[in-house]
């Protein structure tokens, strides 16, 4: 299937995962119909568990109740289900939980966390329920075509292990994860009803992930198991006899394609479009499908992410956790992390550290990491969090780099953050080129992001307006004049305070060059307004303010081009400079 954006329909009911499963059964039911005796490949990449963790009404209350027991009792009854289905050796262990300050005991929650954390995984739960069903049917169409005999089917759960990005109280809104913000619980139980719904984009806490990452320790983006393992079902009755069983053979995922390759008779390509390949980097499972204790080919794999590091070699795991998912900051430098030895022959969560016993054997795995580091360019170790989010303060190159100015059109839409000119943490002005209608005139000139941050450009009832939304809280500058029938010139200047990443700033509006409003933004997205696009003449997903709907914003005038600028702007007034400087006063102070 092609990558595309989704044009999504004005429908309150539309649901992406059931989108997506449709798109899926129609596309192989096409397959099947034009060229029966050819096989067909599909990747499925469903968005269950990440967040925005969103579902349908029906489904939102299907967990009430089933998880008041608390992550603690929960982590207990997960793994003896585990142990009962032979899922893990009857030996295995729970690993420790981080501190009491990172998931406290439940029992010393107070009723009002309770509440909030348990709503969240009642969620998660009929989240990750949903993704199943959507599977399901895609599973079903195929079963229903006659094509399941034949058909491989290798399905990944998780996504690296739940998610810590939630932190101690989890997240309604996860893009203040992004950008380095706590939420309360006071403002999460305000939002508690909300949760699941069209505006949520929830995370769970950290104690509900490393719940949901039993028996393992820690969470996605760590190098612990918990952040590197996922299970894995293979179906394909033509070529596997046996049902039910389990392997416990090492694998990663990079075995996935030499996987199929071997199941379909093909060759790794050496050359694809006149360029040439590097050789695929994993090895077959294949051998796994008739041979339960054969030995692995898969030996060592390295792990790396924002510093963490870990390597696994016959049998044995090491690890150093530089920074957890949920700090701000690295625990140390490179050169004084811990590392942790485990033996996972014997010991299949990784519970008891044995770096001290085996000094020897953990030098040996940390010189295999590096040299699996540099075998593949994994230096030099990066270790920023937040920052990296942002290309101008990351470094990282751009398609966008150096420009200060960019100009766009009507008709283009969805442009990602990173294609998308840089106007964070900056002074900035934006100029519309336009030609209003007689009579009432609306809609959005330019916005960018949606309705858990982001910004907008637009017009109602004829008044230019500009909404900046801040982790949902909305600040709107309103033009107490309406724009003039004819070419006219819709300005927007911003001077930023600066100081810290996410200052606040000056924002003024002008019709033609004449100022017609001005007022403050006390706080900006310092790193990444998420993975809605910026569009001209349309915000195109969810809304950034309420103040228009989503599929209803379209700009009732035409817009010629709008021009945005990097430091350059219509001077503030007097008072606006004078409480800039005042800004940047405090902010000086707050360093030192």
């Amino acid at each position: 299937m092609g990558l595309r954006s989704v044009d999504l329909p004005n429908d309150p009911n539309y649901y992406y995962q059931s989108d997506l499963a449709d798109h899926a059964i129609s596309w192989i039911r096409a397959q099947k119909t034009f060229t029966p005796d050819k096989p067909f490949f599909i990747y499925y990449a469903a968005p269950g568990n990440h967040a925005p963790s969103q579902v349908p009404s029906e489904w939102r209350d299907k967990y009430n109740g089933k998880f008041d027991q608390g992550w603690d009792r929960y982590r207990e009854e997960i793994l003896a289900r585990q142990k009962a289905l032979g899922i893990v050796p009857p030996n295995t262990r729970l690993t420790s939980k981080p501190t009491e300050n990172e998931m406290p005991d439940w029992d010393k929650l107070r009723d009002k966390e309770k509440k909030v954390f348990v709503r969240q995984q009642e969620i998660f739960a009929a989240y990750a329920e949903v993704t199943d069903h959507e599977i399901g049917r895609v599973v079903q169409a195929i079963e229903d075509m006659g094509a399941m005999d034949n058909t491989l089917i290798v399905y990944i759960t998780g996504d690296n292990g739940s998610s810590g990005n939630g932190g101690r109280n989890g997240r309604f809104n996860s893009v203040s994860s992004y950008n380095g913000v706590p939420e309360t619980i006071d403002y999460q139980f305000e939002h508690l009803a909300d949760f699941g719904g069209p505006h949520s984009d929830m995370t769970p806490p950290l104690g509900w992930a490393i719940a949901d990452n039993t028996p393992f320790a820690y969470c996605q983006f760590a190098t612990a198991y918990g952040g590197t393992t996922n299970g894995v079902v293979i179906h394909w009755p033509k070529a596997i006899k046996a049902s039910g069983e389990i392997r416990p053979q090492y694998h990663h995922l990079i075995d996935i394609a030499p996987t199929v390759l071997e199941a379909a008779g093909l060759p790794q390509p050496k050359v694809v479009n006149s360029t040439p390949q590097k050789p695929i980097e994993g090895v077959s499972m294949a051998y796994t499908f008739k041979d339960t204790q054969a030995r692995s080919p898969h030996t060592v794999q390295y792990a790396e992410f924002g510093g963490n590091r870990g390597i696994y070699k016959d049998g044995w795991y090491a690890l150093t956790l530089h920074r957890a998912p949920w700090e701000s900051q690295p625990r140390t430098t490179f050169d004084q992390d811990k590392w942790e030895l485990y033996n996972t022959t014997e010991d299949f969560s990784c519970a008891v550290d044995v770096a001290a016993k085996y000094p020897d054997k953990l030098k040996e795995m940390q010189a295999a990491f590096l040299t699996e580091a540099v075998k593949y360019n994994v230096l030099p170790l990066d270790d920023r969090t937040y920052e990296r989010f942002n290309s101008a303060i990351a470094g990282r190159p751009e398609l966008l780099a150096g420009r200060t100015s960019l100009t766009v059109y009507p008709g283009m839409v969805g442009m990602k953050e990173n294609a998308f000119i840089n106007t964070k943490n900056r002074s900035h002005s934006i100029t519309a080129e336009l030609i209003a209608p007689a009579g009432d005139i609306a809609g959005v000139v330019l916005a960018q992001g949606g309705l858990h941050s982001g910004w907008s450009l637009y017009v109602k009832d004829g008044q230019p307006k500009f909404a900046y939304n801040y982790l949902g809280a909305v600040t709107t500058i309103v033009s107490d004049e309406h724009l003039p029938t004819g070419p006219v010139t819709l300005g927007y200047d911003f001077a930023y305070d600066g100081g810290k990443p996410g200052s606040g700033g000056t924002a003024t509006l002008s019709i033609s060059g004449r100022k017609v409003a001005s007022g403050r933004i006390e706080r900006t997205i310092p790193f990444i307004f998420g993975a809605e696009t910026a569009d001209v003449s349309v915000d195109l997903y969810t809304p950034v303010t309420s103040d228009y709907k989503k599929g209803d914003n379209r700009f009732t005038g035409t817009i010629k081009k709008v021009k945005i600028d990097l430091d350059k702007m219509i001077p503030a007034d007097e008072a606006a400079a004078e409480r800039a400087a005042e800004v940047r006063d405090e902010v000086d102070a707050d360093q030192d």
